[in-house]
């Protein structure tokens, strides 16, 4: 998921949170799981959109990573139906970040339509997923020494 080019601090910011990657890639999975939980979070997997629905239901999240190509379920109809969700039950807006190989403009704008509210392209740099995470979940609390 991430580029090779190291663009960031060697000690990694922490925020707290769970975060849901959806992700059909076994590789990009382990990765992504290891990069979340480097910045202190707890991530969960979704090997696909159908997947995602049953742990949103099961678990509290306040992120999504959800790749946009998948099979049984892609992010896009997967994003559709947690928007509808939100809408009917009342509940708090889920933050949802498509993860996508498109560099288009075109694949940035379809996410945004389809309720997405961010998108990383990958291979992401390390930077950018870290710009997520500090837009979308709180910072963990400084330690005292």
């Amino acid at each position: 998921l991430p580029s090779r080019t190291s663009d960031g601090p060697t000690t990694p910011a922490r925020f707290q949170g769970r975060v849901l990657v959806v992700e059909d890639n076994a590789l990009n999975q382990r990765i992504a799981v290891r990069l979340l939980e480097r910045h202190g979070l707890c991530a969960d997997v979704a090997a696909n959109g159908a997947e995602a629905l049953v742990a949103v239901e099961r678990a509290d999240y306040q992120l999504v990573l959800m790749d946009c190509h998948m099979p049984v379920m892609d992010g896009f109809e997967a994003t559709r139906r947690l928007r509808e969700r939100e809408s009917t039950r009342s509940v708090e807006r889920l933050p949802i970040v498509a993860l996508s190989a498109g560099l288009r403009p075109e694949d940035r704008k379809r996410c945004l339509e389809q309720g997405m509210d961010e998108f990383l392209s990958k291979p992401f740099p390390l930077a950018a997923l870290e710009r997520v995470l500090q837009r979308f979940l709180a910072r963990e609390p400084a330690r005292e020494s």
